[in-house]
């Protein structure tokens, strides 16, 4: 085993926790259809309060991800 492919064994560790991890941290959309059976809406004031959060999660996922496929797509070629 070479240096090259232990290097890009633990980047692809680091990233499998890390999205691991934001995954766990995000909240979660079950309130869809319960809250129309229930009568109760969000206003769009309610909707935005954790977007700034939510949305940082949302953005990072996608950039873990994306850097999960390609180290994935490396180590299959060395």
């Amino acid at each position: 085993m070479g240096v090259l492919e232990t290097i890009l064994i633990v980047l692809e560790t680091l990233c499998s926790v890390a999205l691991i991890v934001v995954v766990l941290l995000q909240s979660g959309k079950e309130a869809g259809l319960s809250s129309t059976i229930t009568g109760t809406s969000e206003s769009y004031l309610s909707k935005n309060k954790k977007g700034g959060l939510d949305h940082a999660l949302a953005v990072s996922t996608k950039w873990i991800a994306a850097a999960w496929v390609l180290l994935t797509l490396a180590l299959s070629l060395v």
